[in-house]
């Protein structure tokens, strides 16, 4: 039986919670947690992930994966995060420090690392930080909140209270503001794959894939770790170059012949979480929304009257005009994914690309997310693909496009 104490910290977009894990792993420790005084810890978290990325594109220094075939850059997220555990257990910590650890993961992939921290919490402290109520580990024996700094028990009254709020804020007023210019591209197919087919070496990715995205159509796209999401996007993107010589049409022109990737780009709003991890921030919530109509990260050119006007109609919409001057990486996780979204809709390209958009949110951050997104495939001709492993309540794509996978790639199936 285990008679260990776990920790679970609820955090929210509000919480500041890269102050909280500095102060488990380093000190001072927050009140509660004077239990792991004088104890080593570790950090299982996607910051800790590419940080070993890093030092593997920057100095070819493998360290959690020495001894594997594929660089960490290049494996699914569940491998990932089965050569970061192994790692932090060859450390041997007192405590291990668990960041939203089932964010990116598919169901299988979640039972296999929630059988794992299972085993591992009969010997192991472990503390917890979820965003999202149904991740929360069966072996918790405290449930704590994270309210900006400050640490606070958790009753489960006040989670139930939580959830019950979630559907009160999940609607906007008004329509989705028209663009200045409309789109150029006028065909009703924007993507059409037909047979297409990728390999990296014997490792077989995806087989025969037919997949045609139309103009105004909402698509989920699911599949397991690993099933080849992110290579199908980056053929779709024009940032593979396995789609030269196949029969791949992007906004009617087949891949390998003439075309440009930056007029593939500019008709592809995108979003993954990840872009905003590698900038520092210092624009204003209203010049990231006009920056969209440049394509840039930030705003560095003096922006029209129209624009200012258009981007003003934007943030009245999200009920962020009051938060126009604040710098965006001074608002919270989900107001800064609100602002992402805007400036990738902004212009009403053809597509919208969001993968894995929600990684991170909280519950009502989500829910406030999921209801813009039906929004937009409700008031606009935009083409949405949605990437997510969870299965969001109240998403209301059209359509699903499901990747299996076979010993001779992923298949694409309709569901």
């Amino acid at each position: 039986m285990n008679h260990k104490i776990h920790w679970a910290v609820f955090i929210n977009n509000n919480s500041h919670k890269d102050k909280f894990i500095k102060n488990l792993l380093e000190g001072p420790l927050p009140g509660g947690f004077e239990g792991l005084q004088d104890l080593e810890g570790a950090l299982f978290s996607k910051i800790t992930l590419n940080q070993f990325i890093d030092e593997e594109e920057r100095h070819d220094i493998r360290i959690i994966n020495e001894n594997a075939r594929q660089s960490l850059k290049t494996m699914s997220s569940g491998e990932q995060k089965k050569a970061l555990l192994k790692y932090i257990l060859h450390l041997k910590p007192d405590f291990i420090v668990l960041d939203n650890p089932f964010d990116n993961l598919d169901k299988d992939s979640q039972k296999d690392l929630k059988t794992s921290l299972d085993l591992i919490s009969k010997s192991t402290f472990i503390v917890q930080l979820i965003s999202r109520r149904v991740d929360l580990l069966p072996f918790i024996t405290h449930r704590m909140i994270l309210d900006k700094s400050t640490i606070k028990s958790l009753s489960n009254g006040l989670m139930e209270d939580k959830k019950a709020a979630t559907s009160l804020n999940s609607s906007f007023s008004g329509r989705i503001p028209i663009p200045i210019t409309p789109t150029d591209y006028k065909e009703s197919i924007l993507i059409d794959c037909k047979n297409i087919k990728v390999a990296y070496g014997d490792k077989k990715i995806l087989n025969n894939i037919n997949w045609t995205i139309k103009k105004g159509e909402f698509w989920q796209l699911i599949g397991q770790n690993g099933s080849g999401k992110s290579t199908l996007l980056s053929m779709i993107t024009g940032d593979n170059h396995k789609g030269y010589g196949q029969e791949l049409y992007l906004f009617g022109q087949q891949k390998g012949t003439g075309e440009s990737v930056w007029e593939i780009k500019k008709r592809i709003g995108y979003y993954t979480p990840s872009m905003t991890d590698k900038f520092s921030g210092l624009h204003s919530a209203l010049n990231m929304v006009i920056s969209g109509l440049n394509d840039s990260v930030g705003l560095y050119l003096m922006a029209t009257e129209n624009q200012r006007a258009l981007a003003k109609e934007w943030l009245i919409i999200l009920d962020m005009w009051h938060l126009k001057d604040v710098y965006f990486a001074d608002l919270s996780t989900g107001q800064q994914r609100m602002i992402m979204t805007a400036r990738a809709m902004i212009k009403h390209p053809p597509l919208l690309i969001l993968d894995e958009p929600t990684a991170g949110l909280d519950d009502n951050s989500a829910m406030l997310f999921i209801s813009l997104v039906n929004k937009i495939a409700k008031e606009s001709k935009t083409a949405i693909v949605f990437v997510s492993h969870r299965k969001e309540p109240g998403l209301e794509p059209q359509y699903i496009y499901e990747l299996k996978m076979s010993p001779k790639g992923s298949i694409g199936y309709m569901i």
